[in-house]
């Protein structure tokens, strides 16, 4: 069971909850970005279970990024390999909604030993089959996807069969997986969930300034935070290890 960590503080209360490994990321309403050097150390200094950092998301929107901003990847990615961490998550697709093999290369090869996972740009791009097979080719560890669609309970027909299909990295189901859902992908073969398990919570400001926002969007609450729920953590890795496991196909 992966959790998504969106701050040292979440990535502590996932480890002390049962996690069994961390995906570091920032900013939630952006579906995750790269963290900074700040958090990066903290969670290396402070987290013993395995990290990977979706280190390298420059920005929201969507995955075909200009020379500029695959600088910056490639940056970010020497970064989390000098850093000592096991592994990273990225994507990259071209205009045409294919795997940027090109650019993967680059990547995959600057990663050195860590594992990489693909992210959910997967759910994006225009022929799963081949990009399955692509990604194999490169060594990537394991593909995290909704199946293409919104949610990874709608997709689990396609995750089926991609955890069929593979021979090589391992599809890991994330996107609206829950505590009430998560035996249907267990029951399916799926050898790994990706989940936030989180909640938003009130900020502790009594103050509050009235008509003042610092974000673009107006109506957003500035006043809550995202955490990850330890309880709820804890309780989705205890259903794991009572439920029966499907075997995986030869």
């Amino acid at each position: 069971m992966e959790v998504c960590c969106y701050s040292a503080e979440c990535a502590i209360t996932a480890e002390q909850a049962g996690a069994d490994r961390i995906e570091l990321c920032c900013a939630p309403k952006e579906g995750g970005l790269t963290p900074g050097f700040g958090t990066l150390q903290a969670v290396r200094d402070r987290v013993a279970l395995p990290v990977h950092p979706i280190i390298i998301r420059p920005r929201g929107g969507d995955f075909c990024y200009s020379a500029a901003e695959f600088e910056v990847m490639l940056n970010d990615v020497a970064q989390v390999r000098d850093m000592g961490f096991p592994g990273l998550v990225i994507s990259l697709l071209d205009a045409d909604g294919h795997v940027d093999l090109a650019r993967m290369r680059r990547i995959m090869h600057l990663a050195g030993t860590m594992a990489v996972t693909f992210h959910r740009a997967f759910d994006m791009c225009l022929n799963p089959y081949q990009a399955l097979r692509q990604l194999t080719d490169l060594g990537v560890a394991r593909i995290l996807s909704s199946g293409q669609q919104q949610s990874a309970e709608t997709g689990l027909a396609l995750l089926r069969e991609l955890t069929e299909l593979s021979r090589g990295p391992i599809i890991m189901a994330g996107g609206g997986v829950r505590l009430t859902n998560l035996h249907k992908f267990v029951q399916s073969g799926i050898q790994e969930l990706h989940s936030s398990a989180g909640q938003f919570v009130p900020s502790g400001m009594r103050y509050r300034k009235a008509g003042v926002s610092m974000s673009a969007d107006s109506e957003a609450d500035e006043f809550s935070r995202y955490r990850v729920d330890g309880e709820m953590v804890a309780n989705m890795k205890h259903a794991l290890t009572v439920l029966p496991v499907a075997t995986r196909p030869a």
